[in-house]
């Protein structure tokens, strides 16, 4: 725990960090203990557990290294900055927006920092399915206390929470549905709204001001700007890796760079951590690595309100409603969630010109309400013919409980006062009373395409689980296949668990490299 470093060795601000404008050699070669693909919330943790125990550790990071006081706070110029594909990653169809960090930091520098425990009926139905029997309740509680130490998660109080949200509660209130007061790894949140543009105040406790700089603090090196284009092993051991470091401004390579590590650590995230194994042809002879994949697709309900609510400052998410988020009872979540004007234009669907302009004047009178299904494990992620391919759909099966969420999420809208509803369709779809909530939703199709979806939680791409001939990466986070190869992010999920999975990739994380230190003393 952070508790343990000396104050001294953690600089007051900013974050120790090789660039590529600070590199000056065409190759590099660099011997550690162990090499950490990817800076976010697996690799972060898996860093500083192991540099704690005395290993050489490196960490590459393919996006670039922004300190907290360049952030813009502006949603746009964020995503170029940040996000992969600068925003733009989405599935084959272009129907679901795949957003995901691409930075020093990874996705905590831009997520909500919603946290949940990973309920104990995953944990149970993953020992059962997946002979995960290592990962009970009782095993992982620690894990869970530790990171909820480290990271500040405790629930919003209640001047974080966010005007629009007030009013939900009190639809909510009226419909009997029981509310969840959000969890997020924030210590003194600064209440400008905006999590999703990186926290300038750095009161999210994302990996860049936390676990980064404390794995620095025993020594880690980081380098960002750099891509790992392969996984080397020799006699079915790792041995390292080859990476590019490349240029922000020219996107031109300005080095190669080898690390030869006997442990390597992959934390990409789980689209490009399935993309590099395939790449590398390793850990794959079962073809399971890049199946399996879930997302949490999302759709909101945006509500116009006769005043103005101004749901632009607070928690980015304040409450939820979890009545319905286990399978057999739904399997969907509601979440509020705050929105700038960026997010306003594209969570609806007003139509073009005066219509759009009509919506957007209205902007401060406007409640979103999300719902997150807990969607089954269908997608695939590969590396064809030299591009990313996310084959991902919503199924039938998954469309149905989207509808049922939506409408949920109509008539909590309109218990809170709200007087017309939007639907992000691809033509405008309004419901203008309460009586038409049924006959709009019902009368939805499940069309490629047709829909504005959200993803920020890929999720199952390189399975975990006991069965060498069905799973990717074994009980102790090793894959299978190749030794000393471990990975400690979210593609390690077995099942989408119907929750944010930011704790559960922490957790695991601690766990796993709890395991790698014992296997390397």
């Amino acid at each position: 725990m952070q508790e343990t470093i000396e104050a001294k060795t953690i600089p007051a601000h900013g974050l120790q960090v090789t660039q590529a404008s600070d590199v000056t050699s065409d190759n590099i070669e660099l011997n550690a203990d162990a090499v950490v693909i990817g800076s976010g919330a697996g690799g972060a943790i898996a860093a500083y557990e192991l540099a704690k125990a005395g290993k050489k550790v490196v960490v590459l990071e393919a996006g670039p290294y922004v300190p907290s006081e360049k952030f813009s706070e502006m949603l746009a110029v964020s995503m170029d900055q940040l996000y992969a594909d600068h925003g733009g990653q989405s599935n084959s169809a272009g129907d679901i927006s795949i957003l995901q960090g691409a930075c020093v930091g990874g996705s905590t520098v831009v997520n909500a920092a919603l946290c949940f425990r990973t309920p104990d009926y995953y944990l149970d139905r993953w020992g059962k399915e997946f002979g995960l029997t290592n990962l009970t309740p009782k095993v992982m509680l620690p894990y869970f206390e530790k990171v909820e130490e480290n990271l500040g998660i405790a629930p919003n109080k209640s001047f974080e929470t966010s005007p629009g949200a007030q009013l939900l509660r009190g639809g909510m209130k009226k419909l009997n549905l029981p509310e969840g007061n959000a969890k997020r790894n924030i210590r003194n949140c600064a209440m400008t709204g905006f999590c999703f543009a990186g926290c300038k105040s750095d009161r999210k406790q994302s990996m860049m001001v936390t676990y980064l700089p404390w794995a620095v603090a025993y020594g880690a090196t980081i380098y960002s700007d750099t891509r790992v284009t392969q996984i080397l092993a020799e006699n079915g051991k790792a041995t390292g890796v080859l990476a590019e470091i490349v240029d922000q401004q020219s996107k031109t390579v300005k080095s190669r760079l080898k690390v030869n590590a006997p442990i390597v650590v992959g934390a990409a995230g789980p689209i490009q951590m399935p993309i590099l194994l395939q790449k590398s042809k390793l850990a794959n002879s079962n073809g399971q690595v890049g199946k399996n994949f879930a997302c949490h697709p999302t759709m909101s309900v945006t509500g116009m309100f006769e005043e103005n609510v101004d749901n632009f400052y607070g928690a980015t998410h304040s409450l939820y409603m979890d009545k319905h988020v286990m399978p057999g009872d739904g399997s969907y979540l509601l979440l509020d969630a705050i929105q700038e004007p960026v997010e306003a234009s594209f969570q609806a669907e007003p139509g073009t010109g005066k219509p759009y302009m009509s919506y957007m004047s209205k902007y401060r009178n406007t409640v979103r309400l999300i719902t997150l299904i807990h969607d089954q494990n269908v997608g695939e992620v590969n590396w064809k013919d030299g591009v990313k391919e996310i084959k991902y759909f919503v199924d039938d099966g998954d469309f149905e409980i989207m509808k049922n969420g939506l409408k949920t999420n109509a008539r909590v809208l309109f218990a809170a006062g709200a007087k017309q509803l939007f639907i992000p369709t691809s033509h405008k779809l309004t419901i203008d009373s309460e009586d038409q909530i049924d006959a709009v939703i019902d009368g939805l199709d499940n069309e490629p395409a047709r829909y504005r979806y959200t993803s920020f939680h890929p999720q199952g791409t390189c399975r975990m689980g006991a069965d060498p001939k069905s799973t990717v990466v074994s009980p102790t986070g090793e894959t299978h296949e190749v030794k000393n190869l471990y990975i400690v992010d979210a593609s390690l999920l077995p099942t989408s668990i119907g929750y944010n999975p930011s704790e559960t990739v922490y957790a695991l994380a601690h766990y796993i490299s709890d395991q790698i230190n014992r296997a390397h003393t």
